[in-house]
């Protein structure tokens, strides 16, 4: 007698969300039942047609107690906690398999049947490796039974019992298929599902990423950093500006029109942000507060660098922006002031478990603020500390010292000039504004494809001031 369960464990995946989704196989209970009753069927028809020895009736009583019995094993008693243990019953099946074959002689359509079930269950339970495994056990066994029962006078078996061996193992394999078809279409559904769950997620991710610094939500994201209330003391480089004449503004202009030219604004000057990897802490009605080496960091001095670079550059961006906001009739000139400090903060989550806001605290953070206050329209303020870690490559201009409230001492303050490289007859910026007018040029960005379209338009603009002065 033989038996082979169902191919098919029980699978269990997970959704987006880390539900668990149960694919059903056919249960082993079934599985073994069906099994061994198309063996009973085989000697039921071999003792029939006189094909095998009277004595084997008893094996038809095994062959229909022994899956109740694997049941009460595998349910009821300390097996139940073992591992593998479908793989290792159906190793005890292929033995018994194996032992069948050989105590009806190698009768061929019988043996092939049962060899067929049992190759069957292996591979769908346990893939090569499991079919391997059952394949010896199954050799080992049927040598052993042969050696001591002896093989069949013929192997050649009566046309019933080839017939009826034939249609159980064919049933068998089919309803086995058949579930196992029905597995393979709920997983296909459960991937399907999870694929549109990923979507999504990765979708509903994207949003709440525009609420977060693009630096932070990726370390979240990556698991680099955990949603806690933690925080930690760095040095980083704070930034601080706001935009000189926009309270004057809002009183001339309607709701609308301004909170599109702020948001105009925001967006340009976070793009100049984020180009150097500053992290964007807050936006304050005009005011924007970045700072830099946290969640990553060059290093202090390129932290310095960049924030200070990134200075320079809002304050040349807000040349072309507020030629812009002249074309769109906004006469008041608007003009940015900054200030950027460097010392040690207290950066991290702040605030209660079911709502924090990541940012950063101290002294440092006040003295930024302060020297943005205190800068005048274009100008860009900077602490002793960040004036250090800048000067090589940055040109400042002493500007006297300040009393800011949680230091001892006076504050050394200087004006940010430019870079060094762009001060002389050799500089590669130049920028020009007028009313009517504004230029804004980087000749060592300037590509050699853009720099006839640029020379194009400059003579196009000097014909056009000379006929209008002929």
């Amino acid at each position: 007698m033989m038996n082979a369960p169902l191919t098919v464990s029980k699978s269990i995946v997970l959704d987006a969300q880390n539900n668990p989704i149960a694919i059903p196989p056919m249960p082993d209970y079934k599985g073994r039942i069906m099994a061994y009753t198309a063996t009973a069927a085989v000697i039921v028809t071999g003792l029939w047609d006189g094909a095998f020895a009277p004595w084997m009736a008893w094996l038809l009583a095994g062959a229909l107690s022994w899956p109740h019995v694997v049941y009460y094993l595998t349910r009821r008693t300390c097996l139940k906690r073992s591992a593998r243990i479908r793989q290792k019953m159906l190793l005890i099946d292929c033995v018994i398999g194996g032992a069948f074959v050989g105590v009806i002689g190698l009768v061929a359509i019988p043996t092939i049947a049962v060899v067929l079930m049992l190759m069957f269950s292996g591979l769908i339970v346990g893939g090569v490796r499991q079919w391997l495994l059952g394949s010896l056990f199954m050799l080992s066994s049927a040598v052993t039974a042969v050696a001591i029962c002896g093989t069949s006078d013929t192997f050649q078996s009566p046309l019933m019992l080839s017939i009826v061996s034939m249609l159980a193992t064919g049933l068998y394999i089919c309803v086995t298929a058949f579930y196992s078809h029905q597995q393979a279409r709920a997983l296909m559904m459960a991937k399907t599902q999870i694929q549109n769950q990923r979507e999504q997620s990765i979708a509903l991710s994207h949003k709440l990423s525009k609420y977060l610094s693009p630096q932070v939500w990726q370390s979240i994201f990556t698991g680099e950093r955990d949603v806690r209330l933690e925080t930690q003391r760095k040095k980083l480089v704070i930034f601080f500006s706001d935009i000189k004449g926009f309270t004057e503004l809002s009183e001339e202009m309607e709701p609308e029109a301004l909170t599109e030219l702020l948001n105009h604004y925001f967006n340009e000057m976070s793009e100049v942000a984020l180009k150097y990897g500053g992290t964007i802490d807050k936006f304050v009605g005009d005011s924007i507060m970045i700072f830099f080496g946290d969640p990553t960091s060059r290093g202090q001095r390129e932290d310095a660098s960049a924030c200070v670079s990134m200075a320079i550059d809002m304050r040349k961006h807000m040349k072309i922006m507020r030629q812009k906001w002249r074309s769109q009739g906004i006469k008041t000139p608007l003009e940015i002031r900054m200030g950027i400090s460097t010392g040690y903060t207290t950066v991290g989550n702040f605030g209660a478990e079911n709502r924090m806001d990541y940012t950063i605290i101290g002294k440092e953070v006040n003295l930024a603020s302060r020297l943005e206050s205190l800068a005048e329209p274009g100008e860009i303020l900077v602490s002793y500390e960040t004036f250090s870690l800048i000067k090589d490559c940055i040109m400042c201009r002493d500007k006297g010292e300040i009393t800011v409230k949680g230091f001892g001492r006076p504050v050394p303050i200087y004006e940010v000039v430019d870079f060094r490289r762009d001060l002389g007859p050799n500089r590669s910026f130049l920028e020009h504004e007028h009313s009517g007018f504004a230029m804004y040029l980087d000749s060592e960005k300037v590509t050699d494809r853009e720099r006839q379209a640029i020379l194009s338009a400059l003579e196009d603009a000097a014909d056009r001031l000379r006929q209008e002065d002929a």
